[in-house]
């Protein structure tokens, strides 16, 4: 899987300004959430940022994807039009286009299709859709039915919520089923295991990391590595395909399952500061404060609070202690968002994460954390 043209910048440089220094850490972050008003305020705040540093919205590969899917999250939130006419131009610049054509199956240029369909709901223009509506069709129709597409975690948010959108769109449960063979291929086939840990109810990135016997499944300290944004990629995974979809469905359970036993591993791994490490596996693996897996964790275990699939009484506290975290400590003055760990597959990836360390798809998780926190506040 190639993982290109990917923007992972430095605090300040985007806009050639000189790297902030960390403050002190804060207390332990407050288990009560801010107003609505506090947790739009910092959504403005990090999405003004990025949007003012980046003029040219970018390409139309999985990260930049990702910053918009955050960004039509966060105009859904705020109704601020500048937002919505920023996802236009990236668009209509990449002529609503997926990377690798009509015929790619790489998960990660399906990711575009999720904010084309965002503007497709808005505008109407079934030009939006031309390209992953074909892409997604030959999945499922096309002489190639392999299931084995998806080998890496990651892949369940790429593309899992586009085929649940095809499928409305063009009311064929087939989009359905192919979306479950493929996501359950990842999940209890991949080498004879699959990648979801049902003991410890987490994902493993990829089969390099299965336990006990993949080629990387053991950290410097003998432990499981279960990579963080690898996971947040799996909990936002399941908390969009369920918002999307039909009733009825019945692998809706399943689904719920996964987004509920992910929660209980979680809350018995955030750390005292609110965050998550980048091994869930072990705490001393390169143990610190990082953003993207922490956002996504917010954003999936909030959905899960506000529809009624998580007890709120226990994980409110876990979400807000995660948001407060994020704003304490990751959030520069100006909007920067901080402790980003750039692009990778594991722990030891783009190290050393700092205050200073950013990246589009971060971005974009933290976004939808915001917009999805924001629904449980008044």
């Amino acid at each position: 899987m190639k993982r290109r043209h990917l923007l992972t910048t430095l605090g300040g440089a985007a806009l050639g300004g000189t790297l902030l220094v960390r403050p002190a850490f804060a207390a332990d972050p407050s288990p009560i959430l801010p107003s609505r008003a506090e947790v739009i305020a910092k959504l403005r705040l990090v999405n003004d940022h990025w949007i003012n540093g980046h003029s040219n919205p970018g390409n139309n590969g999985w990260a930049r994807a990702t910053y918009f899917s955050g960004n039509m999250a966060a105009y859904r939130a705020t109704n601020e039009v500048r937002y919505l006419q920023y996802a236009r131009k990236w668009g209509q610049q990449n002529n609503f286009a997926l990377s690798g054509g009509v015929g790619t199956r790489n998960a990660d240029n399906h990711c575009a299709g999720q904010t084309y369909y965002d503007l497709y709901d808005i505008d109407r223009n079934p030009s939006y859709l031309t390209a992953i509506n074909e892409s997604i069709r030959l999945m499922v129709e096309g002489g190639n039915q392999s299931n084995s597409d998806w080998w890496w975690c990651d892949a369940l948010h790429m593309a899992m919520p586009v085929f649940v959108r095809v499928g409305a769109h063009r009311g064929d449960n087939a989009y359905l089923n192919k979306m479950y063979s493929l996501y359950s291929y990842t999940k209890k086939q991949i080498s004879g295991k699959g990648l979801y840990n049902y003991t410890d109810e987490l994902w493993f990135r990829d089969s390099k990391f299965i336990w006990p016997n993949g080629s990387q499944s053991h950290s410097p300290n003998g432990q499981k590595v279960y990579w963080s944004r690898g996971n947040g990629w799996a909990l936002a995974a399941h908390a969009k395909v369920i918002a999307l979809l039909p009733p009825g469905d019945t692998r809706w359970p399943e689904y719920q399952w996964n987004i509920q036993g992910m929660g209980r591993a979680l809350r018995t791994r955030q750390r005292l500061d609110g965050f998550w490490n980048v091994n869930l596996g072990d705490p001393q693996h390169y143990p610190g404060p990082e953003t993207s897996g922490t956002a996504f964790f917010t954003y999936g275990l909030a959905y899960g609070v506000r529809t009624g699939l998580l007890d709120s009484a226990t994980y409110l506290p876990i979400i807000a202690k995660a948001w407060n975290g994020m704003v304490a400590t990751a959030v520069h003055p100006n909007g920067f968002l901080g402790y980003v760990q750039g692009v990778g597959q594991r722990p030891s990836d783009s190290q050393p994460v700092t205050y200073n360390t950013t990246s589009d798809f971060g971005v974009g998780a933290f976004l939808m954390a915001a917009s999805e926190v924001a629904r449980l506040t008044t």
